[in-house]
């Protein structure tokens, strides 16, 4: 029988916010077991840390431009590529969904869902459908969260404390624990995996827990509002040059969401309540792991955990993701199968989120009919000879408003399509990503090689828009006055 598969996925989970990653104040007790008997990979990314695109790369094994033909949360993945589920259905496994999919576009009402490939599915897209579709609410069968707190009789108070999808503002959920949403997502896997393993009990299962937590809004439920003191959360990472970095987006960004009006006091207690959500998520991750050790399930299933995309939650004074600092674009990622993997490694290699599908598919012994991206991994979470990568590449945004990263083990460089700015840092010196290095003539080597990178990559990959050396020119009076890069009402929507 071929093993089980758990993936757990995170929306907008930074790297460094787990126990096991180093992180000296949150609690994630499961995710550390889970750590300490698997391969945690401490330099994780995203191909793009937007959602739709990211979570298109782990479901195809492909970067964002070569599965739906987009950089941006607009793309729907092509007919032509693998997708996860489908693949592993049409092998004979069971495939479920609990939770935050983000496959678009959404299915008007009436209409088959678009879930590429699960069997059985439960969805929470954080209103997203609602919106769309049914302003008000009040029509069932959108989004299964929002019906189901009618049954619980919460229905509608997921946004009564106010506060938007990209709202950056905290307040403690209205909604008790037990019918928040990462407990909901978690309930109804185990409800998925209680009746697979009754009906089909010699037959697979492939299990997408997807929390759409710790995404803002940032409302954890109490008590978890109140478990880290914000007086004692370390302060966001600053930049030390002069003039303090801010590309045109970012500032944009700042503005149209109101953290530039943000005291210290407002940036720690958002950053307390974020580590909020990380620990109420990871005591969800610890129920669903002793259901299946309760079943005798575990030791045959492999377990996964990562996210789309990290999230700032300060540093620099910005939130959320779109940029390539480390804690927008680097993601946990953590595989564990003791009774096959190694156990307790914590790997610097140079993987992402296109690595997911060629490696299930591997440790499955189920060969994915075309080439893709991403890195076969088995053979390091084996023990065995590995190819790493010299250098990871991530980008987001279409023409004329791209931004590339290029990383090896040390530096990594960042480039904005928008006035042409370059950024070089050293990771191993200046973890925080402190001081901006371009221009210093000791760093020049480094940015002349990590370019040519980007543009070997690009032309091998076929994304020749970076190549042409055109930068859009923005002015700071074209930022202020919104420039038509984003909607101004961005951080003040519902969804």
């Amino acid at each position: 029988m071929k093993p089980n598969i758990l993936l757990i996925f995170a929306d907008q989970m930074r790297g460094d916010t787990m126990g096991c990653a180093g992180h000296p104040m949150v609690q994630t007790p499961h995710l550390d077991r889970l750590a300490a008997t698997g391969v945690q990979f401490s330099r994780a990314y995203t191909p793009d840390p937007i959602c739709v695109p990211a979570r298109a790369a782990l479901t195809t094994g492909n970067y964002p431009h070569k599965c739906t033909g987009t950089k941006q949360n607009s793309g729907r993945i092509r007919d032509d590529q693998v997708k996860m589920a489908e693949f592993f259905a049409q092998r004979g496994y069971g495939t479920y969904a609990s939770g935050k999919l983000h496959y678009v576009p959404y299915s008007p009402p009436g209409t088959p869902r678009l879930v590429h490939g699960f069997d059985r599915v439960v969805l929470h897209e954080s209103g997203r459908i609602i919106k769309q579709f049914d302003a008000t609410g009040s029509r069932e069968g959108l989004e299964d969260y929002h019906d189901f707190l009618k049954t619980v009789g919460w229905g509608g108070y997921e946004r009564a404390h106010g506060v938007g999808n990209n709202d950056i503002h905290p307040a403690p959920s209205p909604v008790p624990a037990e019918f928040c949403v990462d407990s909901w997502v978690c309930t109804k896997g185990i409800e998925f995996l209680e009746s697979h393993t009754t009906r089909y009990p010699r037959k697979p299962f492939f299990m997408f827990l997807s929390f759409p937590k710790p995404h803002a809004p940032y409302d954890p439920p109490r008590p978890y509002d109140a478990l880290y003191d914000p007086r004692a959360v370390p302060p966001p990472a600053q930049a030390l040059e002069t003039p303090p970095r801010r590309t045109p987006t970012m500032l944009l960004e700042a503005i149209t969401h109101g953290w530039n009006l943000w005291s210290p006091e407002m940036h720690r207690l958002a950053r307390a309540y974020y580590y909020g959500l990380v620990t109420f998520q990871d005591l969800q991750i610890g129920r669903m792991l002793e259901f299946l050790r309760g079943r005798g399930l575990l030791d045959d299933t492999i377990v996964i955990y990562t996210a789309d995309h990290g999230d700032l939650i300060g540093d620099f004074g910005f939130f959320t993701k779109g940029c390539f600092y480390e804690g927008s674009v680097r993601v946990p990622l953590i595989v564990s199968w003791p009774q096959v993997l190694r156990q307790g490694l914590r790997s610097d290699a140079l993987v992402g989120l296109q690595d997911v599908l060629p490696t299930l598919a591997s440790l499955t012994g189920l060969p994915l009919p075309q080439h893709v991206d991403g890195l076969d991994l088995a053979p390091l979470l084996k023990g065995k000879s590995f190819d790493e990568r010299p250098f990871y590449i991530s980008y987001c945004l279409d023409p004329p408003r791209q931004l590339y990263m290029v990383t090896d083990k040390r530096y990594k460089y960042i480039y904005s399509q928008i006035n042409g700015i370059d950024e070089l840092y050293d990771l191993q010196e200046d973890p925080h990503e402190s001081r901006n290095l371009v221009g210093k003539p000791s760093a020049a080597r480094t940015v002349r090689r990590l370019r040519h990178c980007l543009v070997q990559w690009a032309d091998e990959n076929n994304d020749r828009d970076i190549l042409s050396g055109r930068d859009l020119k923005v002015t700071h009076e074209d930022i202020l006055n919104n420039a038509g890069f984003q909607d101004r009402t961005m951080g003040w929507r519902w969804y």
